[in-house]
C-alpha cells in the first residue's frame, strides 16, 4: 500500500537537521548557505499555513506575504538558537507552536484595535454618507441590502467580463450577506481578506468594489424616490 503523501513535506526530518547545522556553525556564510537553501522555505510555508488554517487576518500591514517574512524573520532571529532536539521535540512541532502562540497574540492585539474603529453596522451607517441622502432606519436599510445582495449575484455575469472579477464580486457580496455574522469592519482588514480569498491584486479589488458601489448607489437611490426605503 503506497505511503500517504504528508502535507508538511515541505517541513522535513532533514529540515531539521540543517537547523541543528545552522546552530552549530558560527561560519556566517554557511549559516546564510544553510538558510538560503534548507531553512527559509520551510519557515515560510509555515507560516503561510499557519495564518490561513487558523484564519489569522487581524493584521496592521498591508498584505499577508509580509506579515510571512516578518515570521520568518522572527524565528531566525530570536527563536532557532533556541531549539535543542535532545528535549524530544520534533522542529516542524516546536517551531510551528512559537508561530501559532505569536499569532495569538498578534492577532488579538490588532482586533482590540480594530474593535475600538468601529463595527460592521458602520457599513450600514456610511451608505447614504457619499450621497448625502435622507438616512432610512436601519431596519429599512438592511432589508434592502439583502435584497440587493441577492439580486446582484444573479447578473454578475453582466457587470464583470473577466472570471477573477466574478469571483472577487462573489466574496464582496458572501461578506455582505453574513454581515451580521462578522465582529469587526475595517476597509484594510477585508481588502486583505479578499484578496487572500480571491488571489486577486488591490487594483482589480479596487475596482471591482467600485462597480460594485455604483450599482448600490444607483438601486438606493432608485428605491428612496419611489419610498420604499422608509425611516420609520
Amino acid at each position: 500500500m503506497a505511503r500517504k503523501k504528508s502535507k508538511n513535506n515541505y517541513f522535513t526530518s532533514e529540515t531539521e537537521e540543517y537547523i541543528v547545522k545552522f546552530n552549530n556553525s558560527d561560519d556566517p556564510e554557511y549559516r546564510n548557505e544553510i538558510f538560503r537553501d534548507h531553512i527559509y522555505l520551510p519557515f515560510y510555508k509555515l507560516a503561510e499555513n499557519i495564518i490561513h488554517t487558523f484564519k489569522f487576518y487581524y493584521t496592521d500591514v498591508d498584505k499577508i506575504e509580509d506579515l510571512k517574512h516578518e515570521i520568518v524573520s522572527i524565528l531566525v532571529e530570536e527563536k532557532i538558537m533556541k531549539f535543542d532536539p535532545t528535549n524530544g521535540a520534533k522542529a516542524y512541532s516546536y517551531f510551528g507552536t512559537i508561530v501559532k502562540r505569536w499569532l495569538i497574540n498578534y492577532n488579538n492585539k490588532n482586533y482590540k484595535k480594530l474593535k475600538q474603529i468601529g463595527s460592521f453596522d458602520d457599513i450600514e451607517d456610511s451608505f447614504d454618507e457619499d450621497l448625502d441622502l435622507d438616512r432610512p432606519s436601519a431596519k429599512s436599510l438592511s432589508k434592502f441590502i439583502d435584497e440587493w445582495v441577492d439580486d446582484t449575484y444573479e447578473y454578475l455575469d453582466d457587470l464583470f467580463e473577466k472570471k477573477q472579477e466574478i469571483q472577487i464580486a462573489d466574496a464582496i457580496l458572501t461578506l455582505f450577506k453574513k454581515r451580521n455574522d462578522l465582529e469587526i469592519f475595517k476597509k484594510k482588514a477585508l481588502y486583505i481578506y479578499i484578496r487572500e480569498m480571491t488571489g486577486c491584486e488591490t487594483p482589480n479589488l479596487t475596482k471591482v468594489i467600485n462597480i460594485l458601489k455604483d450599482e448600490f448607489y444607483f438601486k438606493y437611490q432608485r428605491q428612496l424616490d419611489i419610498g420604499n426605503l422608509s425611516s420609520k
